[in-house]
């Protein structure tokens, strides 16, 4: 069938972006789950392995059902408990699902681009999830419009992608539905090598639950087992939610489908792993294990790194909630300075549609989070944050903190400074904008207001993942990219968008050095000394 959306006002879980929209923070990758078992409750299943999941995409969510006969896919823009209701998950009955919750890092953040995609077939459907963002995109797109031209007219509406959708998912789902003369499986071996950057897909047909993993495996995807079926998903955290056992994680380059027969894999390509590091950093939930260590365990281990190669004389270690607090527990335990807390954070910011007003907006970082005055009135303070994008957020904060009476602020950061962007998956701020590329750590630490600034080592950090250097995507750090990038016109999040809309004669238009639109309401890390 084809899909479903709802007619009442959602939200778009956009709040915290709304409050400053020069200063988001890294937003995160996509979370994909699917799960394949008769006599379960499979919408229910894959609604709270999301909500497990909601951390990695708060723009929009999605969840595909099958019956055996049919497939309906219900999706709306959204935190995952604004989409869907019980009434809804009542109504999508069957034994194979998948569901997606989104932060858009190719296409618009617009319905059309919300996932699952779903795509008809002269021998069925399929629906698909995607996490991770392709490097060729423009090339897949145009293999899509070939085999149109190929196929005729006639079966145009079936071989191209949605009509008004702009993601390289749908470009891949169009590609995957075009099989004639082979099996969906089969398709999938023939066109998966073809497809670069980084991804995990998960889709379905009617009757199977399919998984693939890019040869690097940057993105994340591991393997569930339930008492009567099989989960994949994006973080072992949402398997734990919904009793299943892990197994192990799909291996770089690995397919797998589960259907009646049972489960079944194959290798579709060479395994060059490149995990993402910053996933380790940020990304995923601390409850969550990935290259068989739990990320708290190793969040804590870079704290202790931190104390060590950044001692200070201070009274007291607070983190900045929620990402910056294992650091900050590793960090007081190294040291032995106490550990305590010292902000509040408002738990629900960035779960309502409801846009601030300007009074509010110029609150900015308050309405995050609150000092407990009483707490941090006369101390020398250890703040440990996950990472300094643009260098706003931090500014604020130390001003906020010193306000409150703190004698001293001592920033201690548990990743390197970021001066990449990333192309697999991660939406940082252009590099024009990235306060780590155009300043020198003084200088931040000078343009934040702090006492003193520090930054974990890349080998540090890399030592605490347990993960050898070479097998990870270091890439926001050192600018060393593991899958090549195309030129800069076919790179970034509207390319599709672009292409669509492209005048006859080129438009002369500012990019920034990674070839991606430069901002030209900021002007980047290089005036960050002097703005206010």
């Amino acid at each position: 069938m084809a899909n479903s959306v709802s007619t009442r006002k959602g939200g778009d879980g956009r709040l915290t972006a709304a409050l400053d929209p020069q200063d988001q923070g890294p937003q995160d990758a996509c979370g994909v789950f699917g799960v394949w078992a008769p006599g379960e409750d499979v919408s229910k299943l894959t609604y709270y392995g999301l909500y497990a999941l909601q951390h990695r995409g708060q723009e929009s969510a999605g969840i595909a059902v099958s019956n055996g006969r049919q497939i309906l896919v219900y999706k709306d823009m959204g935190l995952v408990s604004q989409v869907f209701d019980e009434s809804t998950l009542d109504a999508l009955q069957g034994h194979v699902a998948i569901g997606h919750s989104r932060y858009s890092t190719t296409g618009a953040s617009t319905w059309h681009n919300a996932q699952p995609t779903f795509h008809p077939t002269a021998h069925g459907s399929i629906a698909l999830a995607h996490n991770g963002n392709l490097t060729n995109t423009a090339e897949l797109a145009e293999m899509v419009r070939d085999r149109s031209v190929l196929d005729g007219e006639l079966d145009l509406k079936v071989h191209r992608p949605e009509q008004n959708s702009t993601n390289d998912t749908s470009v891949v789902t169009a590609l995957l539905a075009d099989h004639p003369d082979t099996t969906v499986e089969e398709r999938a071996v023939e066109l998966l090598p073809h497809v670069r950057g980084a991804f995990s897909f998960v889709w379905m047909t009617e009757d199977t639950l399919y998984a693939a993993r890019d040869p690097q495996g940057i993105r994340p995807l591991v393997l569930g087992r339930l008492e009567r079926g099989w989960v994949v998903a994006s973080e072992t955290a949402a398997l734990d939610i919904v009793g299943a056992s892990f197994i192990r994680e799909i291996e770089p380059g690995e397919l797998i489908a589960v259907d009646a027969d049972g489960l079944r894999s194959r290798t579709f390509a060479e395994p060059a792993p490149k995990h993402c590091l910053f996933e380790f950093v940020y990304l995923a939930r601390p409850d969550t294990v990935m290259t068989g260590k739990r990320m708290h365990s190793v969040r804590v281990e870079i704290g202790r790194r931190l104390a060590k190669t950044f001692p200070v004389d201070a009274d007291l270690v607070i983190p900045v909630p929620e990402s910056g607090t294992p650091a900050a527990i590793g960090y007081a335990e190294a040291s032995g300075i106490p550990y305590g807390t010292g902000l509040v954070k408002n738990s629900y910011v960035g779960r309502t549609f409801i846009q601030p007003s300007q009074t509010i907006r110029q609150l900015g970082i308050r309405l995050k989070l609150n000092p407990l005055r009483d707490v941090i009135e006369g101390k020398k303070l250890v703040v440990v944050d996950d990472s300094i994008v643009r260098g706003n957020t931090q500014r604020a904060l130390v001003r906020m903190l010193r306000e409150a009476g703190a004698r001293e602020v001592h920033v201690r950061i548990s990743s390197p400074p970021v001066k990449w962007p990333c192309f697999y998956g991660i939406d940082f701020a252009t590099r024009a904008e990235l306060i780590g590329n155009g300043l020198t750590v003084d200088e931040i630490c000078r343009s934040i207001d702090a006492d003193s600034l520090g930054y974990i080592e890349l080998d540090d950090l890399v030592d605490a993942t347990a993960v050898p250097k070479d097998n990870l995507c270091r890439a926001c750090f050192d600018g060393v990219y593991p899958i090549d990038l195309p030129d800069s016109a076919h790179l970034g999040k509207d390319v599709l968008e672009v292409r669509r809309s492209a005048p006859a004669t080129p438009a002369a238009t500012t990019t920034d050095v990674d070839g991606l639109a430069a901002s030209l309401a900021g002007g980047g890390a290089a005036d960050a000394l002097r703005r206010p």
